[in-house]
């Protein structure tokens, strides 16, 4: 049971600390969907989505207007289309069809996002995973919603450094097809070691072929949530700084499980997970960076930086396990730079380099996240960048992602507005040192040691 003071606290918190329910996320198996006909995988396609989800935002809304809790996004998680679509795709442009199909049943539903444009190549590409994957270009040009992820690692079967070599590639092209728009098209485009079956978070939720045929997934968040509790133990040591930042993210977790609990009720859908991850928003008191200096650094990227997000991503899941039965995703705290005003402040004052950047997603929640970068970057860089995270995701055992935006005639000393939530970003620079040899080699790197468990 919740009593008053709860609420008075969760008052306070929706009120004047910039709690939110980041997104209520659907997850819907779309395997049922093949044909061999393209035009009747598509047909299906937008049938199953437009049914199953056409009361997902109203009650999102609804719900929001009941409880007095912002619910920020409503979205849309489907089966990797990779898998859908390799019975009837033939070449890049059937693809491009079921994205703009996939595009068609979002507007129509009116979900924010829709995720899991995706293939699973971790240990090897097919023929209609290659054919998604060379389609993305395009399916980001032509269509407003559609995100996509492509897994090219796990701690189980190594690294497809054949993938994360076409993936350099895919993400110059894709910046070139947007580049009207500042390569908006790569915002919506994220490559991953260990992605889970359950993200609710863009742009890498899909639908994992282990999940119900449609399940309600929830992301909280609230990092001006934790900031303005810091802020009250200005001198705590780190034994009361820990305990406070569990007891937050308990009570920021209770309220993402009673959407999540009303949310799967209401849709008549199963509640699947919870994910605890505090993902910030540009508003000003809404930073994961923020936070950070709470803790005690100057700006992120100062030394000490790491073990303090260590820190902070160890306990939000120490107390977010206790307020909910079934917690999942990716869960921690997000580090974009774009998304979150701390981050661009601490990029702008020097603190914060993408290598140091690349170091604190040893301890965080994913990875290299919207970070744009200048537009001549060669493909065979964003591609070692891919590789040393995806490394660090491998040998860690989390996931890791890298969403990096080569932003097409734009260079260090030079931002870019994407807008909404996706904020706005500095371009930072890149070590122009060649590793095309490197990932020109092919073939795959093996699991580590630790990864022989059977």
């Amino acid at each position: 049971m919740i009593n008053l003071q709860e609420v008075i606290e969760t008052n306070k918190m929706i009120e004047q600390e910039n709690l939110d329910v980041r997104t209520i996320t659907m997850g819907i198996n779309l395997l049922d969907c093949a044909d061999k006909d393209l035009s009747v995988t598509c047909e299906k396609i937008y049938t199953k989505i437009t049914t199953l989800a056409r009361d997902l935002v109203e009650t999102g809304e609804e719900i929001s207007k009941e409880f007095g809790i912002p619910i920020v996004n409503k979205r849309i998680s489907i089966t990797p289309v990779s898998l859908v679509g390799g019975a009837c795709c033939r070449t890049p442009g059937d693809y491009v069809q079921i994205a703009m199909t996939l595009d068609k049943a979002a507007k129509e539903v009116g979900v924010n996002f829709l995720g899991g444009y995706s293939a699973i190549v971790s240990k090897g590409m097919t023929k209609s995973d290659e054919l998604l994957i060379r389609s993305i270009p395009m399916a980001m040009a032509r269509t407003e919603r559609i995100c996509s992820s492509i897994n090219v690692g796990s701690t189980k079967t190594g690294i497809n450094m054949d993938a994360v070599r076409l993936m350099g590639d895919i993400i110059r092209q894709t910046a070139e097809e947007t580049k009207d728009k500042d390569s908006l098209g790569c915002a919506k485009l994220v490559v991953l070691c260990n992605a889970p079956d359950d993200n609710p978070f863009m742009a890498g939720a899909f639908h994992g072929v282990s999940e119900a045929d449609a399940i309600i997934n929830v992301g909280v968040s609230g990092p001006g949530v934790v900031k303005y509790a810091l802020e009250q133990i200005p001198d705590a040591d780190f034994e009361l700084l820990c305990e406070t930042i569990k007891r937050t993210a308990f009570k920021i977790t209770r309220v993402g499980q009673l959407v999540a609990q009303e949310a799967s009720r209401r849709l008549g859908v199963p509640f699947g997970i919870i994910d605890l991850s505090l993902a910030p928003t540009p508003a000003v008191g809404d930073s994961v960076a923020d936070i950070l200096k709470c803790i005690g650094v100057e700006h992120p990227g100062a030394p000490g930086t790491t073990a303090a997000l260590a820190l902070l991503n160890d306990q939000v899941k120490k107390g977010g396990v206790m307020a909910s039965s079934y917690v999942g995703g990716l869960s921690g705290a997000f580090i974009p730079v774009s998304e979150d005003q701390g981050m661009i402040d601490a990029v702008e004052a020097g603190a914060l380099t993408i290598e140091k950047l690349e170091a604190m997603t040893c301890v965080c929640s994913v990875g290299l996240d919207m970070i744009a970068i200048p537009g001549d970057t060669p493909a065979t860089t964003i591609a070692g960048i891919i590789a040393d995270e995806s490394a660090i995701g491998m040998v860690n055992q989390k996931t890791t992602a890298v969403r990096i935006i080569p932003v097409v005639g734009k260079t260090v000393g030079e931002t870019v507005e994407f807008g909404g939530l996706l904020g706005y970003a500095p371009i930072m620079p890149v070590n122009t040192f060649s590793s095309q040899r490197f990932v020109d080699r092919g073939g795959r790197i093996p699991a580590p040691i630790h990864s022989f468990k059977n």
